[in-house]
Formats: C-alpha cells, sequence, structure tokens
C-alpha cells in the first residue's frame, strides 16, 4: 500500500525538506507526497506546483486532519517541532519529524509517550545511522577488523556558528533555540558512532562560548552568539573503549571531520568533508595485520538500498526506506522517537557535565 504523506514547511528552493525530503520520498515508491502546508497560502501554493503536490494548505492542521495523509513529515525549526508533531500524532497520524526531536530533553519525553499512548509511529530525522558508510563501518567493528576496539578519536567543524552566519541559519546563534552545535552536527554524528562503537557510559564534557558574536550575512550586521561554538567530550564507551571527540564551529583550513577507531588488530580512519555526518559521505580507510599503512575500504554496494538521489537526500531516503518497512512489518529498524529520547537525555547529560564541572555516569 502506497504511504501517504504530507509535509510542514517547504520552501523551494533552499530548505531542506525541497533538498532531501522531497527528492527522497519522490525516489520510492512506497511513497506519495499528497500535501505540503506552509504559513502562507501564496507560498504553499509555489511549493505544491514546483513539486508537483496535488494539495497546498496555508495551516498544519488542515494537513494533518487530509485523510488522504497516513504519513506527516515535521520539516520546521525545532522551536515548532512539539506543536506540529503533537497536532498529527492526535490526529492519529505517523510522523517523522527533524532532528533534534525536541527543544530540550523535556519535549522529547513529552512527544514519545504521546505517540505511544496513540498508537502512532513515530521516527526521528537522525539519518546518518542510515548511512551506507556507518553501516559498513558498524559491520567492520562487529566482525572484528579492528579487533577489540581501544579508542576513538573524533574531530569536526560544524559549518555555522563561526563569524558569519547567514539569515536562514541566524536562529541557531540563539541556544534558547535548541538548534546548535551540540544538537544538531554533534547530535547526528554522536548517535551513528554509538550505532557503531556502544553508548557512552561516562563523560566528562566542556562546552565553550568562544565566539560571542557573529555578523549577519548579507546584512553585515553584528548578533549576539549565545549557542556554544566549542565541544570537548572524554568518556568511556560500552566495552570500555576511550572516547575523545573535539567538535568547533565554523570551518577549518584544516580537518573539517575525521574519526580513528583503534584496535588491538587495526585501524579505521574515516574522512568527509564537514562535520555534518548526516549530510556529507565518508571515505572509509583501515589498516590491520601486518598492514603498514591505511588503504581504502570501499563500501559495497549492497549497502545502498534505495535509488541515486541528489547528495543531501541520500541517507533520508535510506531512512525512509527503513520506515516504510517499519510500518509495513511492525519493526523499528527506522529511529523512532523513543531512540530521540535516548539521544537527547545523552546531551543532557553532556551539558550538566559541563555546567558541574563533573564526570556524569549514564
Amino acid at each position: 500500500m502506497t504511504i501517504g504523506v504530507g509535509i510542514i514547511g517547504v520552501a523551494p528552493g533552499r530548505s531542506w525538506a525541497a533538498l532531501s525530503h522531497i527528492p527522497a520520498l519522490q525516489a520510492l515508491p512506497d511513497y506519495e507526497i499528497r500535501a505540503l502546508s506552509t504559513t502562507r497560502q501564496e507560498s504553499a501554493s509555489a511549493a505544491a506546483a514546483e513539486f508537483g503536490v496535488a494539495k497546498a494548505y496555508d495551516n498544519h492542521q488542515a494537513l494533518v486532519n487530509d485523510p488522504d495523509v497516513d504519513l506527516v513529515v515535521v520539516a520546521v525549526k525545532v522551536p515548532h517541532h512539539l506543536e506540529l508533531a503533537t497536532a498529527a500524532i492526535e490526529a492519529g497520524k505517523h510522523v517523522y519529524c527533524e532532528w533534534p526531536l525536541g527543544n530540550g530533553l523535556a519535549e522529547a519525553v513529552q512527544m514519545a509517550a504521546l505517540a505511544k499512548a496513540r498508537g502512532v509511529v513515530g521516527a526521528v530525522g537522525l539519518q546518518a545511522c542510515s548511512a551506507p558508510s556507518f553501516n559498513y563501518v558498524r559491520d567492520l567493528i562487529a566482525q572484528g577488523y579492528v579487533g577489540q576496539v581501544l579508542s576513538t578519536t573524533l574531530v569536526g567543524s560544524g559549518m555555522n556558528w563561526g563569524a558569519f552566519i547567514d539569515q536562514p541559519n541566524a536562529y541557531t546563534a540563539d541556544k534558547a533555540n535548541g538548534a546548535t552545535l551540540l544538537t544538531i552536527p554533534f547530535g547526528h554524528t554522536i548517535d551513528a558512532v554509538a550505532m557503531c562503537l556502544g553508548e557512552f557510559t561516562s563523560l566528562t564534557a566542556t562546552l565553550a562560548n568562544r565566539r560571542t558574536s557573529f555578523t549577519l550575512v548579507p546584512e553585515g550586521k553584528p548578533m549576539p552568539m549565545t549557542a556554544e561554538d566549542q565541544i570537548a567530550i572524554s568518556g568511556v564507551l560500552e566495552g570500555g573503549a576511550v572516547a575523545a571527540i573535539h567538535y568547533r564551529g565554523d570551518v577549518s583550513r584544516g580537518t573539517n571531520f575525521r574519526w580513528e577507531i583503534n584496535g588491538t588488530e587495526g585501524d579505521i580512519v574515516a574522512t568527509a568533508d564537514a562535520g555534518h555526518a548526516q549530510m556529507f559521505p565518508l571515505t572509509v580507510t583501515g589498516a590491520r595485520g601486518e598492514d603498514q599503512a591505511l588503504a581504502p575500504l570501499d563500501i559495497p554496494a549492497d549497502y545502498q538500498w534505495t535509488p541515486d538521489v541528489p547528495p543531501f537526500a541520500q541517507n533520508v531516503a535510506q531512512a525512509y526506506a527503513r520506515l516504510a518497512n517499519d510500518l509495513r512489518d511492525g519493526t523499528s529498524t527506522c529511529p523512532t522517537f523513543d531512540h530521540a529520547v535516548k539521544r537527547h537525555r545523552l546531551i543532557d547529560a553532556i551539558e550538566q557535565s559541563a555546567a558541574k564541572g563533573s564526570r556524569v555516569t549514564l
């Protein structure tokens, strides 16, 4: 049966829904996009015309109550997730909500509880764990490529949270909005790292707001930045491996993503163009045994289970393919709202450790 989709928050051109969700859904035969909504009829109609969608609404209530919509996609800014996901759940619809699920742990817990109570599927857009590269690394680790994992080191750049931020992304500089270096690039990446290596069992974190202002582009106007632009975490993972992670705002002239996994029998190194592991593909290399240098580890073709789509849509399509199977078979292969709560708890623990200046046990 075809899954009818309604997307809340589509702007033609640069919006995340336009760049990723729409091409992903249109490439998969399990789905049909049947409705779009924005806050203005003019923009909704323009988006519907551009993407060939039959219905356009100027309010989310009309979309969530449309009988042709089975799955509501919430692709708007984080502060609106609670209201929109709640409306969809209360209308009896399954929901795919962008990550972060809530603006803080409490909102995520509330949404997960409501989805469970109403018996609908809540999926969250932590799509890095559906990326071919991360699934390949997970299996290499499970198959013993590096032997026992001793440690892992990761450094990433957030692209945003630097000296200059453009208008559409300016809201991420305000920590109160919940769309920060910690929640977005770090949150997406650590979710996939945990899939490969296990969860943190304890950690110590430092969060720093080194840039307290930025220049708004193109206006050239100075603006305050309250979101941290430096994240440093050291901790222990399940199984005892030691982890050291550093995320920084802006773009480095040097390394923008490098992840090393060191074990008793070998090493894996993954690199990418930016610290958003949910968006940018990884190049994976490795060496083991008598190898003296890293060599490419090409990702087998069967780790891509969807048609070719634009780059930023690839992992989203992989996640939607999993969700279609879940809706049909009752499985939970796409990250759920409950999974999102677990990730929010990790972020909460990081914030607690940084605030108290002490180690936190999870």
